[in-house]
């Protein structure tokens, strides 16, 4: 009887045994969390680097928390300053978190990989002061904004396509040469553009605007806002006469993209960025032919906008060290290399830049458009470059939708418009003393 109570209680130990060693398994494995928003594909191919890194790294995985960019943009900031922070995110407000990231600088093996192989000016805009020279974030990609065409309708109207016949064409060569295609081929629009600041910059600089004063900061007033008064009267009036979708504009300021109108053959132009390609290679396919054209150019010479996103680490996280091997695994050149050529993104690393990619596509269109808006980089105005990392980046984009979509909507006379977007600014830097 005693043997089979030993042997009982024997079953009993093992079977707790087998119990307990799963629940301590678990707590060795580390979970990253990582928050992410995509433009197109690359957050599959990101997925899959990210398979690889876990099957090197046995004991971390790492969770991409998708969500739609308006949600990173708009919620995430708030959940970061009340304490829950993930433990990395894509995102496009690099200034915006200042102060919160995790300074990778002790916990990279080669910070080199970092501090060697993007623009210095970028590096900064995650930082807090000048005096800070941590290391928190960088671009997974370069975006450079130019016109998308449907040259299908070109074809179909007879017109030539502005940039084929002339070295130099304006903005009104366009829209002479997009009147005639909308009304030859009974398309809806001409032309829209993306309801966003960023967006709007371009073909504000390429008509004179100079965004910043001697001191860096945002001076949108009589003496260098000329160029951005200018587009802003043509836009208005292509809205007022039904060229331009109007409700991409009037929805109070909130963001809003146009990309729907040009997939679906509502407009001849859409003015946006290189984020859209493997977007419209995927909706778009064969049903026409599409393709990137130079920008326009106007009393400021030309320029595309730059900007893009970037991957951070949050001081929040329990797993610092491990944070700092995930980042350390994407800065690598072979793996940004391969993020950059599958998931059809410009890059920023400079190492990346000078070997070249090999973008994975056979698609004419995709390989066609990458070149064109490769082409526009080296035209950009310095400002095209310094806007997107300035600390007061954000509040300009925030308050020109507002005071733009006011003064579409007849609620602001422009100048009034503009003398209340130079006020928001004005507040935004006094609130960053």
């Amino acid at each position: 009887m005693n043997k089979r109570i030993t042997a009982i209680a024997l079953m009993l130990v093992m079977a707790l045994l087998v119990t307990v060693i799963p629940s301590s398994a678990q707590d060795d494995e580390i979970n990253i969390r990582f928050v992410w928003y995509n433009d197109g594909t690359e957050g599959d191919v990101m997925r899959e680097l990210l398979d690889e890194f876990e099957a090197q790294n046995p004991g971390i995985t790492v969770t991409m928390d998708v969500l739609p960019y308006a949600t990173v943009r708009d919620n995430l900031r708030v959940q970061v300053e009340s304490g829950e922070a993930p433990d990395m995110a894509r995102i496009t407000d690099f200034a915006g978190m200042a102060g919160f990231y995790l300074d990778l600088s002790d916990y990279l093996s080669d910070p080199a990989l970092m501090e060697d192989n993007f623009n210095p000016a970028v590096l900064n805009a995650f930082r807090v002061d000048a005096e800070d020279e941590g290391l928190y974030g960088f671009p997974d990609q370069l975006s450079v904004t130019a016109p998308y065409i449907n040259r299908t309708l070109f074809e179909q109207a007879g017109v030539d396509v502005p940039s084929d016949v002339m070295e130099e064409p304006t903005w009104e060569d366009w829209f002479t040469a997009l009147d005639e295609v909308a009304e030859l081929t009974g398309t809806p629009f001409t032309f829209a553009i993306d309801n966003k600041g960023h967006r709007f910059a371009a073909p504000a600089m390429i008509q004179g605007t100079e965004f910043f004063d001697e001191d860096g900061m945002f001076s949108l007033n009589d003496e260098n806002d000329e160029g951005y008064r200018d587009f802003a009267v043509t836009l208005n009036e292509l809205i007022e006469s039904g060229k331009s979708p109007a409700e991409i504009w009037l929805g109070g300021g909130q963001f809003a993209s146009a990309d729907e109108y040009f997939s679906n053959v509502q407009t001849v132009m859409y003015y946006s960025g290189s984020w859209q390609i493997s977007k419209f290679a995927d909706v778009i396919g064969d049903s026409f032919e599409w393709e990137v054209a130079p920008n326009p150019y106007g009393p400021g010479g030309t320029s595309a906008m730059a900007g893009g996103a970037g991957i951070v680490a949050y001081d929040q996280t329990e797993h610092p060290e491990e944070v700092a091997m995930v980042m350390e695994y994407l800065l690598q050149p072979e793996v940004y290399s391969q993020y950059s050529a599958e998931a059809l993104l410009i890059p920023a690393h400079e190492a990346v830049i000078e070997a070249g990619v090999e973008f994975a596509t056979e698609d004419e269109a995709i390989a066609s458009a990458l070149s064109a808006f490769a082409a526009e980089v080296p035209k950009m105005q310095d400002q095209a470059l310094a806007i997107n990392p300035h600390p007061l980046a954000f509040a300009y984009y925030d308050a020109s939708n507002t005071r733009l979509a006011q003064y579409f909507a007849g609620e602001l006379t422009l100048d009034e418009a503009m003398e209340r977007l130079q006020q928001d600014l004005d507040e935004a830097a006094a609130n960053m003393e």
